[in-house]
C-alpha cells in the first residue's frame, strides 16, 4: 500500500512567462538553475528524444547524493510545464512534477509541485524527515535561481 504525497512551493519572478517556460521545458537549460545540479560535478547526463517540450527526455548517473534517474516533460503549454520523474537510486521511485506560470503585474508567479505516493520503505523515512522538510528547500533555492537565470534573460 502507497501514500501519496504533494509538495509545493510558489514564488513571483520578475520575468514574464515567456521567459521562464524555455527554462523548464528544456532540460539543458536546468544546468542554470536546478538545484540538484550541482550535487556531483561529475554526474553524468544524457539528452534523448525532443529537443525540448514534449518528449523530451533527460537521464542522469551520480554519487550517492546524485542518485539516479530519468524525466521526461509530458505536458507544455504556455502556462504549464509537467514533467515525469523517476529515481532508480537512492530507491525507486516515480513522481510527477508540475510548473504553474501564472502572469502577475509584477512577472509571473511559478508554482512548483511535487506529486507521488510513498513506498513502504519511503513512508518509514518520512517518519524521520517528511517529504515537505526533504524536497522543499530544495525547491525554494530551486525557484530563487530559476528567478535569476529568467531575469538574466536566455543567453545568460
Amino acid at each position: 500500500m502507497s501514500t501519496p504525497y504533494t509538495v509545493s512551493r510558489g514564488a513571483v519572478v520578475a520575468a514574464p512567462p515567456e521567459r521562464i517556460r524555455p527554462l523548464l521545458h528544456d532540460f539543458h537549460a536546468w544546468r542554470r538553475w536546478s538545484p540538484w545540479e550541482d550535487l556531483d560535478p561529475d554526474m553524468q547526463r544524457t539528452y534523448t528524444g525532443a529537443e525540448r517540450g514534449v518528449g523530451a527526455r533527460y537521464a542522469w548517473d551520480g554519487d550517492k547524493k546524485a542518485g539516479r534517474g530519468t524525466m521526461e516533460v509530458v505536458r507544455d503549454e504556455p502556462e504549464r510545464v509537467e514533467v515525469d520523474l523517476a529515481f532508480e537510486k537512492p530507491f525507486p521511485s516515480r513522481s510527477r512534477v508540475e510548473f504553474v506560470l501564472t502572469p502577475r503585474d509584477a512577472g509571473t508567479h511559478v508554482a512548483w509541485l511535487m506529486h507521488g505516493e510513498l513506498n513502504l520503505l519511503m513512508r518509514v523515512f518520512s517518519l524521520v524527515k517528511p517529504m515537505d522538510s526533504l524536497v522543499g528547500p530544495d525547491m525554494e533555492k530551486g525557484l530563487a535561481r530559476l528567478g535569476a537565470a529568467a531575469e538574466e534573460g536566455p543567453d545568460a
